[in-house]
C-alpha cells in the first residue's frame, strides 16, 4: 500500500467514525457528499469529486435530484455512481412512504410537501400520482401510485381512472399531486378544471379529497391552502 492509498483509507476511516459518534452533525456539505462517495468508489480519494459534485449541484438535494448524465460529466465520478446516488434517493424515498404508512395522519402539509418534493419534484416529465388514505386520513400500505406520466407540461389524467383506482383500494380520502418540471407552480387552467372534475366525482361517491399539490424541487403549491378546493 503506497503512502497516497493510506492517506485517503484513513481518511475515510476517520469520516466514519466521526458518523459513528455524531451522525452527520458537524459535517460540511462536501463531507457528507464524501461519505456517500465511498460506499460507490472504493479505492480512490473522493473529496475532490466531493467537492465537485457541491460546486456544480449546490447542494445534497440537487446532487440526489441530477439526471445521470449530468452527474457522469463530472471528474472522478465515473459511471457507476451516479446509478448508486440515485438508489440512495429511491430508498430515503421509500423510507418517507413507510414511514408515513405509520403516521396518525397523513393530512399535514408540511409532511405532504416535504414527501412530493423528494418523490415527484425533480423530474423532468410531468407526472401525476394519487395518495389513498383510510378515514382517519392514515396512508393506506402501499398506498401512493403514479396514475399517469407524460411530457413536459402535461400528463393526462381521468378523473373515473382516479375514482376506480381509490375504490378499488378501499380508500376514504385521497390526496392528488403532480409537479410542475418548468418550476412555476402557479396552477394551469387545465388544472384546475381537473382538480373540480375530480371533486366533484368523489363527492357522489362519498370519497374526500384532503389536497392537490404542485410541487417542484423546491417548493409547493396546495389547492386546499389557495382556497381552490
Amino acid at each position: 500500500m503506497n503512502e497516497s492509498e493510506r492517506n485517503y483509507r484513513g481518511h475515510r476511516q476517520r469520516l466514519r467514525d466521526r458518523f459513528l459518534r455524531s451522525g452527520l452533525a458537524g459535517f460540511a456539505d462536501y463531507e457528507v457528499v464524501e461519505l456517500l462517495l465511498t460506499l460507490a468508489i472504493p479505492r480512490a480519494d473522493v473529496k475532490q469529486p466531493a467537492k465537485a459534485l457541491i460546486a456544480r449541484f449546490g447542494n445534497l438535494r440537487g446532487i440526489l435530484d441530477a439526471p445521470i448524465e449530468e452527474l457522469r460529466a463530472v471528474p472522478g465520478i465515473g459511471s457507476v455512481t451516479p446509478v448508486a446516488l440515485q438508489i440512495i434517493k429511491a430508498a430515503a424515498t421509500l423510507y418517507l412512504q413507510q414511514s408515513a404508512e405509520r403516521l396518525d395522519s397523513f393530512a399535514d402539509p408540511e409532511r405532504l410537501s416535504e414527501f412530493w418534493r423528494m418523490r415527484i419534484g425533480a423530474l423532468k416529465n410531468e407526472v401525476f400520482e394519487v395518495a389513498y388514505l383510510d378515514s382517519g386520513y392514515r396512508l393506506l400500505r402501499d398506498g401512493v401510485e403514479r396514475l399517469e406520466e407524460g411530457t413536459i407540461d402535461r400528463a393526462t389524467v381521468y378523473p373515473r381512472k382516479v375514482i376506480e383506482a381509490a375504490l378499488k383500494r378501499g380508500a376514504a380520502a385521497i390526496v392528488l399531486a403532480h409537479n410542475h418540471p418548468n418550476a412555476d407552480l402557479k396552477p394551469s387552467e387545465h388544472d384546475k378544471v381537473l382538480t373540480r372534475a375530480i371533486v366533484l366525482a368523489a363527492e357522489t361517491v362519498h370519497l374526500k379529497v384532503v389536497d392537490h399539490l404542485i410541487v417542484s424541487a423546491q417548493d409547493t403549491f396546495s389547492f386546499r391552502k389557495a382556497g381552490l378546493l
